[in-house]
């Protein structure tokens, strides 16, 4: 969203009227917008460890209006379509559920897995070969031959290492969660079809015979993994192309051109092997680590605007989407290239949660749960990601085994040295969204006041399930209490959240409301303030206008609608500052921008104010402070309903 300054007043160009459209323009649909059954079931995990997912008392819906900071649930506002949430059973995972005991490994792979009993992992990100995190003795591939050889027909091919760990697992997590999807990356090709001939380093060689061949490599993989009773569902051609020196892992420096030519081998072929799997690009940070620049061999470009590079090239059309990790940037990059591309989707495909070396358990926990809540859970999920994806999902207590690459990671379960497995932080940040938010489901729009940065306010976002379920997931960025209302249509319900908490609030759809949200999809505002008002929305979209009434009053936030339309309530949203609302306002209309009337007048004692009107005509709103209180009016979401 663009802010120009025209003449005395500043203006918003293609502004969505909402701090729902957190990150991009919304699709925004003409719908009704249902009501809430009668209570919301609540799900909380607490940074102490006081309550981790636990099931609270049910909270009732009612009519009655809430002083409080409000977030409202937009079923008629739609987002992305979710595929699912988890993590990653590398080699080392494997090797971890595989020295537990059969009957301990799977009560683990049921409190991982099963949509009940578990928290319903519903997402694998699964190594093509190895990682850094293997516990094999040397690193692999699947057609490994002595160096110096070629194996251009594949003839050695072969996926035996994972049928002994990994598939098994595979097959039982599907078992547990038939919904889940698995997704299929590589480290490095086969080390004869690279420079220097290692799996560690190095980029392809750049001749279409190799690209081509690695191609069918990819292709042969998808086939064997589906023969072993587990189909790939979407597949990327090279983790972290970008990263150019890896510690002593398998790595492949791949630039745009190289990225682009395999996809363009791969494409057709994967699309008669296996048509379901989609190919996904780039697979690496936010933005380009500045440690991949610095590694950019002399002369080159350090493209740090692959993914736009990579999707404005031929392969584009073979290309589902693009990928994201978590170790560079922000998620609101995902917003971004989501503009750019809106045909293309977003995937989030890996965050280790990690520590230093003197952490504390309890520091490592709140730490780790408090930036995955506000930087994945949500920050992720309202930037269009389609699916949040840690890396490992179980690690022993010493980070590992790994072989080079991180040493201070952590998964979602820990195997620790008395042989108990214990949930880390991680298992909640995925649960609060994968036991709730099922395959299928779809982000509606919800206000949400927190950021990325931690600004002490409430986050959250919310989903409608294929059922017609709502689940939405708030996280409290204060160290204390935040007391807040949920309202949907007509309802509401209060609550108050521990700092740092995390909670999932879930009710059936049920019933009706009298109330129909206006599309905004089209409107515009346009801003009089005083000299020492504030008009900007912040990194995640949270406030619209700020300005302090004492000092100037009669400031007004003019919305055009776009076309006339039939307005019957006009909600002022004050957001999560307790008191930042006029004390006394009025709202006027016009069709035709210049000859204003009378809509409502009165006064507000809350953060949202519920103007309910007769229902009226108008293309133009304008929200007037008649107030001369000495304190801040911000609006931070106005909404329309007829």
């Amino acid at each position: 969203m663009n802010w120009q300054t025209i003449g005395g007043t500043v203006a918003v160009s293609a502004l969505v009227l909402s701090a729902m459209s957190v990150g991009a323009d919304a699709a925004r649909t003409p719908a009704v917008n249902h009501a809430t059954g009668s209570a919301a079931r609540v799900w909380v995990t607490t940074p102490d460890r006081a309550e981790l997912l636990h099931e609270r008392t049910p909270v009732a819906f009612s009519r009655t209006d809430s002083k409080l900071t409000t977030i409202t649930v937009d079923p008629s506002t739609k987002y992305q379509t979710m595929d699912g949430f988890g993590a990653s059973i590398t080699d080392s995972s494997a090797a971890v559920f595989y020295r537990l005991s059969a009957a301990d490994r799977e009560k683990t792979l049921r409190s991982l897995f099963d949509p009940k009993q578990g928290i319903g992992v519903s997402f694998l990100r699964q190594p093509v070969g190895s990682s850094d995190f293997t516990a094999a003795a040397t690193h692999y591939t699947y057609d490994d031959v002595p160096a110096g050889q070629t194996d251009f027909a594949l003839k050695n091919f072969t996926i035996a290492h994972d049928q002994t760990q990994v598939l098994p697992l595979l097959r039982r997590a599907k078992q547990f969660n038939p919904a889940l999807k698995v997704m299929a990356t590589p480290w490095s090709p086969p080390a004869w079809m690279k420079t220097g001939d290692s799996l560690v380093g190095g980029r392809l060689k750049d001749d279409p015979a190799i690209y081509n061949a690695y191609a069918r490599y990819l292709v042969k993989f998808v086939q064997a993994y589906a023969a072993a009773g587990v189909p790939v569902d979407f597949l990327s051609v090279q983790n972290e192309p970008q990263n150019r020196k890896p510690g002593g892992y398998p790595g492949t420096d791949m630039p745009v051109r190289q990225e682009a030519a395999v996809i363009e081998a791969l494409g057709p072929l994967l699309h008669k092997a296996s048509p379901r799997t989609k190919i996904l690009g780039y697979d690496h940070n936010w933005t380009t680590h500045p440690g991949d620049v610095a590694n950019t061999p002399p002369g080159e470009d350090p493209e740090t605007d692959y993914p736009y590079q990579l999707l404005s090239t031929p392969a584009a059309k073979w290309i589902a989407g693009t990928a994201y990790h978590c170790y560079s940037g922000s998620a609101a990059a995902q917003s971004a290239l989501q503009k750019a591309f809106p045909e293309k989707g977003i995937w989030f495909t890996e965050c280790s949660g990690s520590h230093g070396a003197s952490d504390t358990p309890a520091q490592i926990f709140r730490g780790t749960l408090t930036w995955h809540a506000r930087n994945l859970a949500l920050g992720t999920t309202r930037n269009w990601a389609k699916s949040v994806v840690n890396w490992n999902i179980a690690l022993d207590s010493t980070g590992g085994p790994h072989l080079g690459g991180c040493g201070t990671c952590t998964g979602l379960v820990t195997l620790q040295p008395d042989g108990t497995i214990t949930n880390d932080a991680e298992y909640y940040t995925i649960g609060h969204l994968s036991k709730f938010v099922k395959p299928g489901a779809v982000r509606i729009g919800s206000t949400s006041y927190g950021t990325t940065g931690w600004n002490g306010q409430l986050m959250d976002a919310a989903f409608r399930n294929p059922d017609g379920s709502t689940a939405l997931v708030v996280h409290n960025e204060n160290d204390d209490p935040r007391s807040f209302a949920v309202a949907v249509g007509d309802q509401s319900f209060e609550y108050t959240l521990p700092g740092g908490g995390l909670a999932t609030f879930t009710w059936p759809r049920a019933g009706g409301s009298r109330l129909t949200p206006i599309s905004l999809a089209n409107a515009v505002a346009t801003a009089v303030p005083a000299a020492d008002a504030a008009l900007a929305i912040d990194a995640d979209g949270s406030t619209l206008w700020q300005s302090k009434a004492a000092q100037a009053p009669d400031q007004y936030l003019q919305v055009d609608l776009g076309t006339a339309k039939t307005v019957r309530r006009v909600s002022l949203d004050s957001g999560g500052n307790l008191g930042d609302y006029a004390a006394s306002w009025k709202l006027t209309y016009s069709n035709d921008g210049t000859t204003w009337r009378p809509l409502a007048s009165g006064t507000s004692d809350g953060q949202v104010t519920n103007v309910d009107v007769t229902p009226t005509r108008a293309r133009y709103v304008r929200i007037t402070s008649t107030s001369t209180s000495d304190h801040w009016w911000t609006l931070a979401d106005v909404r329309f309903y007829s």
